[in-house]
């Protein structure tokens, strides 16, 4: 394949107009946040993205090169097809459960990141621990997705895989440090009418192409392969509820989608803004399942692609970029090429920042400095965008399996964090001992499962499983939504026994280890609590005593404008009360 200048250089024009956009949006916003506030205006972009805006970066926040090339990919396999290609109407629905159940508990309260809430309720070291899933899952994902850009710009122009992604990577990394979700935001708008411009440009010509049958003929009857529409086995129907709860529910705890959120004016227009984000990404995966039908309905023979077809070459993956090099005009191509680069760009910038934001915010500030000023937060986030990024790169260079690590990341998500964030926002009385036991069995329960893309076998074996062709073990059982099940019950259950067993004396208060239950109400509620059993003291006389954590974390977690906005809301009076 020939060397194209002319791909080259519309790929660099693109960069350098992503990258002008993004320096422009930081300039525009230097001064935005007070002088002690600055931190936070680069987090949640000082809460004022607007509806267009926001509705842009949260979409392109979920349609990225994962998104474009594997739906691509699930439509055009014979064994899959459209009714495998799960993440559209996936995320499309989380975000809707997003909008309707998150939304606006965590914006009302005037969090800065996910992890705020946990930290609140259940202390440092649980915040910590819940990190360790939502990190991975940011940097496998940006890793995952670079990887896939590297192999897309080879096919078509034909360039070093590395060197599409170190700079790839160096330009998504050097608009983000300058411009934290300002930055992000405003490339988003430009990448996701790249990526819509784009995919749509190149449809009309790879469907028309000599090589390629209708379709519409394709799409119920096996022509060059089994129908694309595609169908699910009863033997697999379970599988497929499986990884279908796992994109709807574990789509939604993740700090790149709360980012969003939280940066909103409000919490109503948090919730517009992720009905917006959903319809976005129904909309967004249209040209890609059209990519897809188009490769299983072209005679590959009377392509210059040539024989064998590309799943046979197990080139699958690679679908989308192939359509575009061997069915379209070359000038057509460097469209598509430009929009799977915007697809890439757009998520992986916003896994950065978040995977910084909540390093510099749950990690370095509340655990460790509380007393550091704003400079020193800020710095912490620009040292951690470029570790972050340079750690992304690195294993998109090295790893061989990098999909994979991404799919066990995810797994985590859905099954440690999405659990404890139902009970730290809805679950009242849930504490640390419940949530690091639901952390634990969740843990156990997803590794023991196994994982063919890893090699990892399993060493519990549900019913239903099999042995595949290279003799790993796979479940067909959904042992995934069961391990998130286990971990959320888990939760509740031993959150009440301690509670239970502490406050009923049956444990002396010392064995509180954790000060989960008897230290929330502070040694010195508990020594008026005896007072008033010696029946000195009348318990209307008590003053109400905070709670042992200090205010110093509670003024932190907390924004003051933000309870303003609810304060007529008792539940959050009570919250606050509490």
């Amino acid at each position: 394949m020939a060397f194209h200048v002319e791909g080259l250089v519309a790929i660099v024009v693109f960069y350098l107009a992503i990258l002008a956009v993004g320096i422009w949006a930081a300039w525009k916003t230097k001064n935005t946040g007070s002088e002690g506030d600055r931190s936070e205006a680069i987090i949640v972009g000082g809460r004022d993205i607007g509806l267009l805006v926001g509705g842009f970066t949260m979409t392109a926040t979920w349609v990225g090169g994962g998104y474009i090339n594997g739906t691509a990919e699930a439509v055009y396999v014979p064994d899959y097809g459209l009714a495998w290609a799960q993440a559209p109407i996936g995320y499309s629905l989380s975000l809707i459960l997003g909008g309707l159940f998150f939304a606006k508990p965590m914006r009302s309260k005037g969090y800065v990141t996910m992890l705020d809430p946990f930290q609140q309720l259940y202390g440092k070291r649980m915040g910590g621990l819940l990190f360790i899933p939502a990190l991975m899952g940011e940097m496998f994902w940006a890793a995952a997705i670079f990887s896939a850009l590297g192999a897309t710009i080879s096919v078509i122009i034909d360039i070093n895989v590395n060197i599409s992604v170190i700079i790839s990577a160096l330009i998504a990394i050097m608009y983000t440090l300058v411009g934290g979700l300002y930055s992000v935001a405003y490339t988003d708008v430009v990448q996701l009418f790249c990526i819509f411009l784009g995919l749509w440009i190149s449809v009309p010509f790879a469907m028309s192409h000599p090589a390629v049958t209708d379709i519409g003929l394709t799409a119920v009857h096996q022509v060059y392969q089994a129908p694309w529409l595609g169908s699910i086995n009863s033997l697999d129907i379970y599988t497929w509820l499986d990884n279908f709860f796992l994109l709807t529910l574990g789509g939604i705890p993740w700090q790149a989608y709360f980012q969003r959120v939280l940066s909103s004016s409000s919490a109503t227009y948090a919730q517009v803004l992720s009905f917006l984000a959903a319809f976005g990404c129904l909309v967004m995966a249209i040209p890609a399942v059209l990519i897809g039908a188009i490769g299983a309905s072209t005679a590959w023979n009377q392509t210059e692609y040539g024989v064998p077809d590309p799943k046979s070459k197990k080139e699958a993956d690679m679908i989308l970029p192939i359509v575009l090099q061997y069915l379209c005009p070359v000038y057509i191509s460097f469209f598509g090429l430009g929009a799977v680069s915007a697809a890439v760009m757009s998520s992986a910038d916003s896994s950065i920042l978040s995977a910084s934001s909540m390093f510099a915010r749950n990690i370095y500030q509340l655990s460790f400095r509380q007393n550091a000023s704003d400079r020193e937060i800020v710095w912490v986030m620009r040292i951690t965008v470029l570790l972050f990024g340079a750690s992304a790169t690195a294993m998109a260079l090295l790893a061989s399996s990098v999909y994979g690590l991404w799919y066990l990341s995810s797994d985590l998500v859905y099954i440690i964090i999405f659990p404890q964030l139902l009970c730290v926002l809805f679950i009242k009385g849930t504490n640390t001992y419940g949530a690091i036991a639901g952390y634990l069995f969740g843990l156990v329960l997803r590794i023991t499962g196994g994982e063919p893309y890893l090699y990892l076998q399993p060493l519990i074996f549900y019913p239903g499983w099999y042995q595949d062709d290279n003799n790993i073990y796979v479940q067909r059982f959904p042992f995934k939504t069961l391990a998130m099940l286990t971990s959320f019950l888990t939760n509740v259950t031993v959150s009440y026994l301690a509670k239970y067993l502490f406050e009923s004396g049956t444990l002396p208060p010392k064995l509180d280890f954790l000060d989960a239950v008897v230290a929330r109400y502070s040694r010195e509620h508990m020594d008026k609590a005896t007072l008033v059993k010696s029946d000195n003291i009348a318990l209307n006389e008590l003053a109400p005593v905070n709670p042992r954590h200090s205010l110093t974390l509670s003024s932190t977690f907390t924004n003051k404008e933000a309870f303003n906005y609810v304060d007529s809301s008792p539940e959050l009076s009570n919250t606050e009360d509490n």
